[in-house]
């Protein structure tokens, strides 16, 4: 029987996922203060890779990806990279949000509330 392939967190993606983490986007850095610590009332990571892909946050309770999108994502080639970047992860059961870099500073309580509205499984506190 074949070894199951590890898909999360590979090796040769930790230096990049690090960098990452030191350089959060100021949109990333904002919304990390609000999940860091399990404020939400589930784990998130920040910068966790999946595959080839490197995702901004993940919550593994809930297998939820949040994606925060800077203006090179509203591009034709931005979104056919989005598109099949969420096409993979939905094939693993991985449900993705996307909200846009500006929604974080503009309508925080929004954004909080559609992450918190995604989750599926009962708050373990």
């Amino acid at each position: 029987m074949k070894m199951l392939e590890r898909i999360h967190n590979q090796q040769n993606l930790k230096n990049l996922r690090r960098q990452n983490r030191s350089n959060l986007t100021p949109a990333e850095a904002e919304l990390w203060k609000h999940l860091k610590n399990g404020q939400l009332g589930r784990k998130f990571r920040r910068q966790h890779s999946v595959n080839k892909y490197i995702l901004d946050f993940y919550c593994p309770e809930e297998k939820l990806a949040i994606e925060l999108d800077g203006k090179d994502h509203f591009t034709d080639n931005g979104f056919e990279r989005d598109e099949e970047r969420t096409k993979f992860l939905k094939n693993l059961n991985i449900k993705v949000l996307r909200f846009e870099n500006k929604d974080v500073f503009e309508q925080l309580a929004a954004v909080l509330g559609e992450i918190k509205v995604n989750f599926t499984t009962p708050n373990p506190s």
